[in-house]
């Protein structure tokens, strides 16, 4: 039974509880000031990105506890930080978070071991601007003035003192979009945050405080161009207008963090976060997601049962993810493997374990 105090309810259809999210009113210390752009839209309810949010979203089963910690975060305002073993669902709760209320499309920032706070940001092509510099003073001699030395920063390359825009150069990464002022949040999924360099959960702290990021290349350039209108991880020509180099969130986004459990984090980052801890599903669970994704009866067919209890007894001699359970399903809903014979061999190929002595 859903609980008064819950916005997230993993159901969809929640127009009304989105703007109950919408009206709620922040903790005071997470309270930002951010002004919304009228000119700008962020993606809303329709189009091939939301299809591909939605149709995975509509497919995660929340258990109560889980409805009790992702709201918990909502209400605030504080990055969800999801851990479990790899296929748990990780990654989908964040699709089942936006499709549910309604929020517009995920953004996506993987994380690897090469990746660094700027990349979630923004991106900046120093050189392609440097190019088309030298480019336009070849095609106009003495158009372009000399790049003077003092313009070198520690972004990167020198920045030509004229030529073209700097806009057509910049482009907020996923982090960086979240952050837009709106009076609606967006979901930024940060995916494996685990697998990252050791200095990034530091780093993404204080913009987690601030809920705001300065772009420095912009902010040399506030009193020529005090307002630059930039492309978004959504949509290079989005035009999202940022003032005095400066991007300040007014609703602090939806930010879920997965972690397959490969390193500790520094208390500093896990006070910031909320943190939830996803175990494998068990046999109830997993009939109501084979339900919700297959639309297969798992009670109302012997066959599927013993495919359940085949994955369920496989799992305990190392990790498996619950898509190889649905894979097995839709394949026999296919015909595929019709052979009693051959059932060993099926089980073998489309659950292999992903960890332990058989991996």
């Amino acid at each position: 039974m859903a609980k008064d105090w819950w916005l997230y309810h993993g159901t969809g259809e929640g127009a009304v509880r989105r703007a109950r999210l919408e009206a709620g009113s922040p903790p005071p210390w997470r309270d930002f000031t951010g002004t919304p752009d009228p000119v700008y839209a962020p993606p809303g309810c329709t189009g091939p990105a939301w299809e591909r949010t939605r149709r995975r979203g509509e497919g995660y089963v929340p258990d109560d506890p889980e409805k009790d910690v992702v709201n918990t975060a909502l209400h605030l305002r504080r990055p969800l930080l999801i851990t479990g073993k790899p296929g748990v669902g990780k990654s989908t709760l964040a699709y089942s978070i936006a499709s549910d209320l309604g929020l517009g499309p995920v953004l996506h920032w993987p994380i690897t071991s090469r990746t660094v706070l700027r990349d979630g940001l923004y991106l900046y092509d120093a050189i392609g601007r440097l190019q088309e510099a030298g480019l336009e003073q070849l095609r106009t001699p003495g158009a372009a003035a000399a790049v003077p030395p003092a313009a070198a920063g520690p972004a990167g390359p020198a920045e030509p003192a004229t030529g073209p825009s700097i806009a057509r150069y910049l482009r907020l990464g996923p982090l960086g979009t979240a952050l837009l002022p709106q009076d609606r949040p967006r979901v930024l999924l940060v995916d494996e945050i685990d697998k990252s360099d050791i200095d990034l959960p530091g780093d993404l702290l204080t913009v987690f405080e601030d809920g705001g990021f300065d772009i420095p290349e912009l902010a040399r350039l506030a009193k020529e161009e005090p307002t630059v209108a930039i492309g978004t991880d959504d949509d290079p020509d989005a035009a999202a207008r940022i003032t005095q180099g400066r991007v300040q969130c007014r609703y602090f986004p939806i930010v879920v963090l997965t972690s397959n459990g490969e390193r500790d984090f520094p208390p500093a980052f896990l006070r910031r976060c909320v943190r939830l801890h996803l175990e494998p599903p068990r046999l109830d669970k997993l009939a109501r997601i084979v339900q919700q994704r297959l639309k297969v009866d798992i009670e109302g067919s012997e066959e599927y049962q013993e495919l359940v209890q085949s994955f369920l007894e496989r799992a305990e001699d190392g990790d498996l993810a619950t898509d190889q359970l649905l894979n097995a399903i839709q394949l026999r809903l296919a015909g595929a493997w019709s052979d009693a014979g051959d059932r060993e061999r099926f089980l073998g190929t489309v659950m292999q374990h992903l960890t332990g002595p058989s991996a």
